[in-house]
Parts: C-alpha cells; structure tokens; sequence
C-alpha cells in the first residue's frame, strides 16, 4: 500500500482533493437548492428545510468529503486550509496551486451536477436566473437588501469565519494537543462548520473556503446566472469569498500557533519510569 502511494504520488492527492470537495459541494449546494428551489414551491413555502438544515448539510458534507479524501491527501477541501498549512505546519508550497485548482474543480464540477439535477425547481421559481444566485455562491446578507452588508461588511465577516475555522481545525488535528480517538476528527470538523454556520451566517453566508465559492459561481455563470459575479447591488463580489477565506485562514492559524502552539511539549520519548522496566535475566 506504502508502495502504490509513493509512486501515484501528487496525481493521487488531486485526486482526492477533487472528489473530497466534490462530495462536500454535493451536500452544501445541494441543500440549498432544495431549500429554496424546491421549498420554495411547497405549500406553503419553506416545506423542504430551513437554515439549519442547510447548516448540518455543509457540515456532515465537509465530515463526509474529509473521510472520502484524508488517507491520501489530508483532505484540506479548501485553499484557504491549504495556505495556512503551509505557512504554519510545513506543507509544500508547491502543491499549495494544483491543490487549489483540483478543489476547484471539484466544486464546479459538483455545482453542475447540483444545477442539472434541480434546473426544473430553478428554472420554475426562477425562470431569469436572476433571484436564486445564493444557491450556489454566497452574497452579502444572503442576497438579503433589507439588511444592508457591502462587500467591505462581508470581507471582514469572511476573515473572522475562516480564522475561527482554522483555529479549530489546528486545535483538533494537532497531535500534541488532545485531538479526538477513534477517528473522529473529521466528524468534529464537520460540527465546527455546523457552529460556524449558525453563528456566523447572516452577513455573508460562511463561504470560508474560495473554492467552495468560486466554482459554483463559475458553475451558475455558465449555465444562465449572468449576473453570477456581483451581489444583489451591481459591485463585483467574487472576490470577497476568496481574498477573506485567505487571509482569514492564515489569521486563525497564526493565533493557534501563538497562543498555544508553541506552548504545548515536543513530541519526545517517555521520561524514565513511563516504560515498563524489561522483564527477564537482562533487568
């Protein structure tokens, strides 16, 4: 096995960094296009979910696609992982791009399928393309002008999200901390983003991750939402969750690293008296 891993090498970590975030955008945007295309056809409206059911959907998405990917590849399911990783617990910053593009790809390709598979429930709630963008990429305030975020509310939102998730996520992989048994970290990941989700929601959807954003985003524009790379004002707002997501990853991580990172003991053999003295003529 040790063997086979060596030599596919950085082709078989794209491969499931791909198909990790595929099954992550699968449930994520799957989810919301059930809630609003097809909640919104129920009667009364909102008969398939609600916010929180969108949130436990993004988070047993991200535990699923991290199962799918971890053996091969750390399954990071996000560039934002990806870059503090490799600022802050040595991973190559070679593979920091193809890494980004696989989980790219991955959600587009996911973001497809979500929009091939609902484009009747889309297409009759929304026969323009034009009020149901936040299915697949998140907005300020949702989409919501009643609650008026700008890109600028929606960029901090993002840091704050992000450093919070890689916080936790450092916290929890961290081998010298207390990280769960039973491999069941994924699964607490997966929580984090459920808590992320219903605490930090509002003002810009918790993106926290440019993947996740970008190749729905890309998916919708092609396919008919021409207006995909603005919000619900007419700025441009692609950029937001990806620059946000980056610079919030790397926030988070730093703060991991100062204020308990460096604290906790090296990974060092077992003082005198922890081993079991050898037994037999030699003792």
């Amino acid at each position: 096995m040790a063997e086979r891993l060596k030599k596919s090498g950085l082709i078989a970590e794209l491969s499931a960094e791909f198909l990790g975030t595929m099954v992550l955008i699968l449930f994520g945007v799957g989810v919301v296009a059930q809630v609003v295309a097809g909640g919104g056809l129920t009667d009364p409206p909102g008969g398939l979910g609600n916010h929180d059911s969108i949130a436990w959907a993004w988070g047993l998405g991200v535990t699923l696609g991290v199962y799918v990917a971890a053996r091969l590849s750390g399954a990071h399911l996000n560039p934002a992982v990806t870059v503090a990783l490799a600022a802050f617990k040595g991973f190559p910053w070679s593979k920091v791009a193809p890494y980004a593009l696989a989980q790219t790809a991955g959600a587009f390709v996911a973001a497809l399928l979500v929009r091939w598979n609902y484009s009747e429930a889309l297409s009759t709630i929304d026969p323009t393309h034009t009020k149901t963008q936040f299915v697949f990429s998140t907005l300020p305030a949702n989409g919501n002008p009643n609650l008026p975020v700008t890109e600028w509310g929606a960029l901090r939102d993002q840091i704050i999200g992000t450093a919070l998730l890689l916080l936790l996520i450092l916290a929890i992989t961290d081998l010298l901390n207390t990280p769960p048994g039973a491999n069941l970290a994924p699964f607490i990941i997966g929580l984090v983003v459920v808590a992320i989700g219903m605490a930090w929601g509002t003002d810009a959807g918790y993106a926290i991750n440019p993947a996740r954003d970008l190749g729905p985003r890309f998916a919708s524009f092609i396919t008919g939402y021409g207006g995909a790379w603005r919000d619900q004002y007419g700025n441009f707002y692609f950029w937001v969750p990806i620059v946000g997501p980056l610079i919030g990853g790397l926030l988070g991580a730093g703060i991991y690293k100062l204020f308990i990172g460096r604290f906790l003991p090296t990974a060092e053999p077992e003082p005198p008296g922890r081993v079991p003295a050898p037994e037999g003529p030699e003792a």
